[in-house]
């Protein structure tokens, strides 16, 4: 069993069964690689976490945003549970050097991966939950994820703002993919933005997607520290 310490620092929470956190970060493909007899994949975890997340969140922002439409509000929680923002929780949390792989996963860049980072993070809450309750599973989800939302809001509606500003001001938008690095199964992606004909930002990411996206979160800051927006 691995050595939980500091994660339970930072989450803070202590766990009373610390099989939970086994099964929390035991990717599929290690127990079937393995064929641990008891031994369970995350995926009930994750399944479970989702659910929960889904709910806490909902709750956080109807008590919070009591003006804002159900439209709104359904766009705000897309934007907080979205896998680049659980993905990036999970990094943060270094999550996937918690985790249980086979090699082959390992190989082709599974601890790395957004999907698999996004469902760690819930499946962690989703273990939390089952250790502590529901009250330490809002402590968690509110700690991690209910913090600087419209920093998160900005990230996930950044295409769609650059490109209202551009139109605002009569310019085009343009993303244009710079280069690729690594392996076909584990890529990055290096995008730059321009506005008009200027290149105005630049941003990497494990899809060009992603990429884009951080590009154009990139020149929004921009655009805002220069008082533009």
């Amino acid at each position: 069993m691995q050595n939980y310490d500091e994660l339970e620092m930072k989450i803070e929470y202590t766990f009373k069964d610390k099989s939970r956190l086994e099964t929390a970060f035991t990717h599929k493909s290690y127990a079937n690689e393995l064929m641990i007899k008891g031994r369970e994949s995350y995926e009930r975890y994750e399944f479970l976490g989702d659910a929960i997340l889904e709910y806490l969140v909902s709750k956080f922002l109807f008590e919070e945003y009591k003006d804002m439409s159900e439209g709104d509000l359904t766009k705000l929680r897309a934007s907080l549970v979205c896998e680049f923002t659980l993905s990036k929780i999970s990094r943060e949390l270094r999550l996937g050097s918690y985790g249980y792989f086979s090699k082959g996963e390992k190989l082709t860049g599974g601890i790395n991966r957004d999907s698999i980072l996004c469902d760690m993070f819930e499946s962690l809450l989703g273990a939390i939950y089952l250790d502590g309750g529901i009250d330490e599973a809002d402590k968690y989800v509110k700690k991690f994820l209910l913090t600087d939302i419209e920093h998160k809001k900005l990230f996930y509606d950044s295409k769609t703002k650059l490109q209202e500003y551009a139109q605002k001001i009569s310019k085009t938008i343009s993303y244009n993919l710079l280069d690729e690095d690594g392996p076909e199964h584990n890529k990055t992606f290096h995008v730059n933005v321009c506005l008009g004909d200027k290149i105005i930002a630049e941003g990497k990411g494990h899809s060009r997607k992603t990429a884009e996206q951080t590009a154009a979160f990139n020149a929004l800051k921009m655009l805002q520290d220069d008082n533009k927006l």
